[in-house]
């Protein structure tokens, strides 16, 4: 128990300075910052022992499919604070409730896209976070059903803010849950009313099916 709980804690550690180093280079350098996001992370699933990965999907893997970074799916947005705060409940994947405070509202609009807006929420337990969990109209088919994640900064996952305080809002930084890999996690769905429009053919994504 104790050698499961101290990997864990290493697994925190080396996200949190994965997330430090992105922060640092994607002002300047976004692609970079992704590349190294995209390293990291199929380093992290390939040899950690808290990967997603079960142990027999270890086995010849190589790297986690990702789209190619398109700054068009890059945004930052103001978050909108003037709601009046809405306390619920989402399901994991395990059928758990998972309690849930908004804290406000972003709007993903670039010279490119207009792809709608997207509550932002806290988790309403012990540790918190700002938690961002979206869908988009690949759900289901190119990305994970049950949506991706952009923001959960209790573990880590921060793409940081502007000197005036937007937030970045980088869509090429999705990622699945950890439940997508093995059902043995439990990881909340995102709610399916933070759905943007179209489809995001940014960030992690299904394994393309064989031509």
């Amino acid at each position: 128990m104790a050698e499961m709980l101290l990997t864990l804690l290493d697994w925190r550690r080396r996200l949190n300075d994965l997330y430090a180093e992105v922060r640092r280079l994607h002002p300047h350098d976004p692609p970079a910052a992704h590349a190294h996001w995209q390293a990291v992370r199929n380093d992290l699933f390939r040899h950690h022992p808290q990967s997603p990965l079960p142990p027999d999907g270890r086995r010849g893997f190589t790297a986690l499919p990702v789209w190619p970074y398109d700054p068009a799916f890059a945004f930052t947005a103001a978050l909108e604070t003037d709601l009046p705060p809405e306390a619920f409940t989402v399901q994991t994947s395990a059928g758990h409730p998972m309690p849930l405070v908004r804290v406000g509202r972003a709007r993903l609009k670039n010279d490119v896209h207009d792809l709608g807006t997207l509550d932002v929420y806290w988790i309403d337990v012990y540790g918190g976070g700002l938690f961002l969990p979206f869908r988009d109209a690949g759900s289901g088919q190119s990305s994970y059903g049950g949506g991706r994640y952009l923001l959960d900064t209790v573990k880590g996952a921060d793409l940081g803010s502007l000197p005036d305080g937007s937030l970045v809002l980088d869509l090429n930084f999705a990622y699945h849950p950890s439940c997508f890999y093995d059902p043995q996690w439990s990881c909340p769905l995102a709610p399916p009313q933070n759905k943007l429009r179209g489809e995001v053919r940014a960030g992690e994504r299904k394994e393309p099916a064989p031509a």
